[in-house]
């Protein structure tokens, strides 16, 4: 893998610049807010009267999809919408998915999930300036990246991966889905580069998806996979791989509770992924409110708190101005961290050196 890297004195020098600029960008999404854009929603409420479409901007079967094709089941269930039909858009820093929802200023049938790849795409400057204005709407959860291996794999543990990659960063193949530098990348990079790898000679291999990064290794055209733990379920079931750690604050339980996190084995590494759901820019106030209380009622009913434990994810829902605070912290702490671990595109350092 081929990054280019920053001198340590110029990211001293221009990070600070570089995280107040994104921060500035994102600032677009909470100002959405305080004033409603859309001209066509002039009524005191709304809801839809048509099929809506919920963009998943990776491929099918993977966690992204899974839960959106959960979360449209129960609001079509509840009543909240006559109709949802989902569209996978997998792509580099989700911009087929984006440019799908561009197309639709100020339409609330038109939905999409919200989840750290956007924040991270937008800390690395990887999208055009009409892709950065679309509307958070809610955080519905967290999510934990894991690093596996196959059942049979001679790595037992964190330390066995460490160790081998501190000898040699290009001994294995370390799947990723969807994007270099995304937050499945740094998912695994960041833990070991602080077991001491060189993490900029990892053999980074990007797929489409989790589901196929993890039909790869069972398959055994991977080392390594990095993947939030939906995808592993059907996989530590059949006691097909093993997991070397997760990023999260404690064990899981279920399938994953044998499974150590990073922190036990001495990195302390928790991540902070998340998933929600996002909509195009230009949404009136009603609109927005209508999606809030739904998704809000949805979040509460049993079968989604259900859905949720099985995944291993935590329960976390923000509304507009909390998701869109949180989604600015959280480009400010990736952009900082792809800077230190030289994990920024050549243009993107560019800039940087250039403000």
């Amino acid at each position: 893998m081929s990054v280019a890297i920053a001198a340590q004195p110029a990211i001293r020098r221009n990070a600070a610049r570089w995280v107040a600029m994104v921060a500035a960008v994102c600032s677009t999404l909470m100002a959405g807010h305080a004033v409603a854009q859309n001209t066509t929603a002039t009524s005191t409420t709304w809801k839809p009267t048509k099929a809506t479409e919920f963009i998943v901007p990776s491929g099918a079967g993977a966690a992204l999809d899974v839960a959106a094709r959960k979360l449209t089941e129960l609001l079509t269930r509840e009543g909240f919408a006559p109709s949802i039909v989902v569209s996978n858009k997998s792509g580099a820093h989700s911009i087929a998915a984006l440019e799908s929802l561009n197309r639709h200023p100020g339409d609330a049938h038109t939905l999409m999930t919200l989840s750290t790849s956007y924040g991270n795409s937008l800390a690395q400057n990887a999208l055009p300036a009409h892709l950065q204005n679309s509307t958070p709407l809610v955080t519905l959860f967290r999510e934990f990246t894991t690093v596996v291996v196959r059942a049979d794999s001679p790595l037992k543990n964190a330390h066995d991966l460490i160790a081998q990659l501190r000898q040699d960063p290009e001994k294995y193949s370390i799947g990723i889905a969807t994007t270099l530098g995304n937050h499945i990348h740094l998912g695994a990079a960041r833990p070991l580069q602080q077991g001491g790898v060189d993490i900029k000679k990892l053999r980074i291999v990007p797929y489409k998806s989790s589901a196929e990064s993890m039909t790869a290794l069972v398959g055994g055209h991977l080392d390594v996979v990095s993947a939030t733990t939906p995808n592993l379920l059907p996989y530590l079931q059949s006691g097909r791989v093993r997991i070397l750690a997760i990023a999260a604050d404690q064990r899981l339980g279920g399938v994953f509770a044998q499974s150590p996190t990073w922190k036990e084995q001495g990195i302390d590494y928790v991540s902070d992924s998340f998933q929600g759901v996002m909509a195009p820019s230009g949404l009136g106030e009603p609109q927005k409110t209508y999606w809030v209380s739904a998704l809000r009622k949805v979040s509460e009913t049993r079968e989604w708190k259900d859905f949720v434990a099985l995944n291993q994810w935590d329960a976390q829902f923000l509304g507009p101005k909390e998701t869109a605070r949180a989604l600015t912290e959280q480009v400010a702490r990736s952009h900082a961290l792809l800077l230190e671990l030289g994990l920024l595109p050549a243009t993107a350092v560019k800039v940087a050196n250039a403000r």
